[in-house]
C-alpha cells in the first residue's frame, strides 16, 4: 500500500468547507484509493480540522483500517490510506466530546456502510452510535436525516437504514445520541431518474423546545403555517407537531422546527431553522416555511441539502442518473468536483432558470474479491 501514491487534493476548492473532506474521504474508504487533501477548510473563519471533521475521519480510518495521518484539530492537511475494504457486520462508535453535527458524521461514515466483501460481512446490519449535536448550525437536522435523506436512499436506492434517536443534544453542549442500523446491499445501486415531482399531497413538520416553554414551539408552528398557507398551501395539508422534549429525551436546551412536503410522485423537499437567542420563535417558524416554500417554487424534485448528499450515490450507481434540482449550490459543485477527481463518474449539468438538470454516468461499483493495492 505504500508504493500506490495517493490522489492528491485542494481542500480549498469552490466551498472549501468540510463537505468537500467528508465526500472524498468516504470514496476512498469505499474504493479503497489513498488520497492527500491539503489546505482543508481554507475558506473558513477557522481553517483547519474540527472535533467533528477529525471524528468523522478516525471513524472512517476505523471502517476500513487506514493509515491516516494528520488528524489533529487545527491540522489543514491529511493523508487518508485505506488498508482493507470497509469492515462490516460491525458496531462503530464516533463521538466529538462537542455539539458538532451528527448529521455530518453521518455523511461520511454511511456510504463507507453501503457494499459488504465477501470476508469483511456476515450480511447483518452495521450499526453506527453517532454522538453529539443532533439540531446543530450549519449542517442538515437528524430530523432532516429521519424523514428526508434515509426516505431517499430507501426510496430510489433500495437501501434500508433504520435510525434511533436516543437523546437530542444541542449546542454548545452537545450530548445527543443517534443509533444507525445498515444492512449491506446487495448488487450495485440503481441508477436514478427523478424529473418529476407532482403536486404536494402532504406537509408534514416537527416544531420543538427543550428546556424551554412549550409555547416557544407552538409559535414557530403557528407562523410556519402562516407562510404555508400565503404561499398558497392548502391549509388542510399541513401537519406540524409541538413539542415539548421531556428531560430525559434531551441533553442541554434548544429548539427548531424542520417542515417537510411530500408530493404525489413521490418527492420529498424540506426547510428548516433552528431557535437562537434573541430571536423570536416565530421569526424562526418563519424561516423554515420560507426556506420550504422557496424549495417548493423553483419546481426540482429535491431540496438544496438533498442535492449534495446524493452525488457519491449517483456517481457509485450503474447507469446514467438524472436529477431535477433547483439551483446549484456550491457544495453540489464541490461534491461532483471530487468524486470526478476520484472515480471515472462524469457529470453532466444544465441550468434553466430556477432549476437544473443534473445528469451522472455512474460507474456500477462492485466490490472486488482482489486484495487492496
Amino acid at each position: 500500500m505504500a508504493s500506490v501514491e495517493p490522489v492528491r487534493l485542494d481542500g480549498s476548492m469552490l466551498e472549501g468547507g468540510g463537505q468537500l473532506l467528508r465526500v472524498a474521504v468516504a470514496i476512498s474508504a469505499i474504493l479503497s484509493k489513498p488520497i492527500a487533501i491539503d489546505n482543508i477548510r481554507m475558506n473558513r473563519p477557522q481553517p483547519g480540522l474540527r472535533n467533528q471533521h477529525a471524528e468523522g475521519l478516525r471513524v472512517a480510518a476505523e471502517i476500513c483500517a487506514a493509515r491516516l495521518t494528520g488528524c489533529e484539530i487545527g491540522s489543514s492537511s491529511i493523508e487518508f490510506y485505506p488498508t482493507v475494504r470497509p469492515q462490516l457486520s460491525r458496531r462503530y462508535i464516533a463521538d466529538p466530546g462537542t455539539a458538532g453535527s451528527i448529521a455530518l458524521l453521518l455523511q461520511v461514515s454511511l456510504p463507507c456502510l453501503v457494499f459488504p466483501s465477501s470476508e469483511s460481512t456476515t450480511g447483518t446490519p452495521t450499526e453506527l452510535i453517532l454522538r453529539g449535536g443532533t439540531n446543530a448550525t450549519h449542517a442538515p437536522q437528524i430530523d432532516y436525516v429521519q424523514h428526508v435523506f434515509l426516505p431517499f436512499i430507501h426510496k430510489h436506492l433500495g437501501l434500508e437504514p433504520s435510525l434511533d434517536i436516543v437523546k437530542r443534544g444541542y449546542y454548545p453542549k452537545g450530548g445527543g445520541e443517534v443509533h444507525i442500523s445498515l444492512p449491506p446491499v446487495r448488487g450495485v445501486l440503481p441508477a436514478v431518474t427523478l424529473t418529476e415531482r407532482g403536486p404536494v399531497k402532504a406537509i408534514r413538520g416537527r416544531s420543538y423546545a427543550a428546556g424551554l416553554p412549550k409555547i416557544v414551539a407552538e409559535s414557530m408552528r403557528t407562523a410556519a403555517a402562516q407562510v404555508l398557507v400565503e404561499s398558497g398551501v392548502d391549509p388542510g395539508l399541513i401537519h406540524i407537531d409541538a413539542v415539548r422534549e421531556k428531560p430525559f429525551d434531551a441533553f442541554g436546551s434548544g429548539s427548531g422546527i424542520v417542515l417537510w412536503a411530500e408530493t404525489e410522485d413521490g418527492c420529498v423537499l424540506a426547510g428548516s431553522a433552528l431557535g437562537r437567542k434573541g430571536i423570536n420563535a416565530a421569526d424562526v417558524g418563519h424561516d423554515a416555511a420560507t426556506e420550504l416554500a422557496a424549495n417548493l417554487a423553483h419546481g426540482g424534485c429535491v431540496d438544496e441539502y438533498m442535492q449534495d448528499q446524493m452525488i457519491v450515490f449517483l456517481a457509485l450507481a450503474r447507469g446514467k442518473s438524472t436529477v431535477k434540482t433547483g439551483p446549484l449550490s456550491l457544495h453540489t459543485r464541490a461534491a461532483i468536483w471530487v468524486v470526478e477527481q476520484l472515480t471515472e463518474a462524469r457529470f453532466h449539468v444544465e441550468v434553466s432558470g430556477d432549476h437544473t438538470l443534473i445528469e451522472c454516468e455512474g460507474i456500477g461499483y462492485e466490490p472486488s474479491e482482489l486484495p487492496v493495492p
